[in-house]
């Protein structure tokens, strides 16, 4: 008997695909030729937050003096950070493996190989499968620039294997990795600098949030350079990047122990076969439909693959909708409502539009804002940096977005990302208490915000 479903790739979107088509009676098999859990959990998500984690805590123990608590001559041993991050990868691994085997699901370890639409190769044998999953994300790539291939020049992956911290780093990418990766490196006192060649950076943010970040990471003495054009990577012992400023047209230079490279990712589409199922791609994504298949009506495409969000929570909610969808279950999947997190000090996320997305979609707008560091516990907690937006159609009083910069902001934006997907309005919010004394009632008074209602405001004349 074929399987019902084949799954190429155990990120966090093919496992949990796998799982759930286990659990509606479905026989799964999913093959995946490195370790379960995909980049997320062994090279990208779950290793940068444990190690933003240590740097965070490490930080904030140098300033306890102010709550009263004293720490003479703090310091940290980074390979007990990085036996710490290995054991927790380890730990979630083994938990993914388990949970697989306990629903049955057929594991292959080998790369996977289209034959027809319905056939695979995998480690030299074949497999049949009504349906077909395809879910093996991305990689990270490596910049075009003159001297990019010598002696300390880093990828993520070795990045996040180190044993030892540079004292100093270049960064060249400000996309979410670059930023969480200088946030650590900053962290611990570290020298870092920034440079993107693009001029914005963290794109799709609020643009209040990302100044409100920069500023917080210019603090810990981070240096941007954005809208850059690269020229050249020399030196030994200290790398040089040579770079021009594109508004300027100014040369300069930045120079660290290590150069890191952040600047971007390919689809993992290559050698996969698509060709034999013909299946189409676009640049090297997969495109594929609102019910996520392919234009092969019985192979879908989920996670980074298909290259609408680079995101485990989004590849995740794609592969449960896929698994209900191949079992003719009901479901919810709302694209629009996928939250963005930035996991530094502090975090900041987002999720739906922006004030500025929205206006440019022709909505009328109204937005509602409130300044963290006023709320009780936030100044309990010491916090000097922060603002919630949210923004809503002011025809319908629907949300549309909403966007914080605070401690546990990538928590708190699931409460408008659920709202956004009902269609409830600022209104909703509004009427949703909130506990107090908590940083999560910042929603609420934004909400009253928006509806000219604050009561911690002072009224404007």
């Amino acid at each position: 008997m074929p399987f019902h479903v084949a799954i190429l790739g155990a990120g966090p979107g093919g496992y949990i695909c796998a799982i759930r088509c286990a659990q509606f009676g479905l026989k799964t098999l999913l093959i995946e030729e490195r370790e379960l859990g995909g980049v997320c959990l062994n090279r990208g998500c779950i290793p940068t937050k444990t190690i933003l984690q240590s740097a965070h805590l490490f930080h904030d123990v140098c300033r306890s003096a102010k709550f009263g608590v004293n720490v003479e001559n703090p310091s940290y041993d980074y390979g007990v950070v990085a036996a710490r991050r290995e054991k927790i990868v380890g730990q979630l691994r083994g938990g993914v493996a388990a949970v697989l085997k306990s629903y049955g699901v057929t594991v292959v370890e080998g790369r996977g190989r289209l034959i027809s639409a319905h056939k695979i190769e995998a480690g030299g044998e074949e497999y049949e499968a009504r349906n077909i999953v395809i879910a093996t994300g991305t990689r990270a790539t490596t910049p075009k620039i003159e001297g990019v291939d010598g002696a300390n020049i880093l990828s993520t992956d070795d990045f996040l294997a180190l044993r030892e911290l540079p004292e100093s780093a270049v960064i060249i990418g400000g996309g979410v990795t670059g930023i969480e990766f200088a946030s650590i490196l900053a962290s611990f006192g570290k020298k870092v600098t920034v440079l993107k060649r693009s001029s914005e950076v963290l794109p799709g943010a609020d643009e209040d949030v990302t100044r409100l970040l920069l500023r917080k990471l210019k603090q810990l003495r981070v240096t941007f350079k954005s809208g850059v054009t690269f020229k050249r990577i020399s030196g030994e012992a200290e790398k040089t990047v040579e770079y021009v400023e594109n508004a300027t047209g100014k040369e300069a230079r930045a120079a660290g122990e290590a150069v890191i490279l952040c600047s971007g990712r390919t689809p993992n589409t290559d050698s996969l076969g698509l060709e034999n199922a013909g299946i189409e791609t676009v640049r090297g994504y997969i495109p594929v439909d609102d019910r996520l298949r392919t234009n092969v009506v019985s192979i879908y495409a989920i996670g980074d693959v298909n290259g609408r969000h680079a995101l485990a929570h989004a590849a995740t909610a794609q592969g449960k909708a896929v698994a209900a969808e191949i079992a003719s279950k009901p479901y919810v999947y709302n694209d629009g409502a996928v939250p963005s997190c930035v996991y530094t000090s502090p975090e900041a996320a987002w999720v739906g539009l922006s004030q500025t997305q929205a206006e440019a979609r022709g909505y009328t707008v109204r937005v509602g804002r409130y300044h963290i560091p006023a709320a009780g516990k936030a100044l309990v907690m010491g916090v000097d940096t922060g603002l919630v937006k949210v923004v809503s159609d002011e025809k319908t009083g629907r949300l549309l977005g909403a966007a914080i910069i605070s401690p546990r902001a990538t928590d708190m934006i699931a409460e408008i990302a659920a709202l956004i997907s009902v269609g409830a309005t600022a209104a909703d919010l509004a009427g949703t208490i909130h506990p107090h004394p908590t940083l999560s009632e910042v929603m609420w008074e934004a909400a009253d915000d928006l509806l000219g209602l604050c009561c911690h405001t002072p009224k404007q004349d």
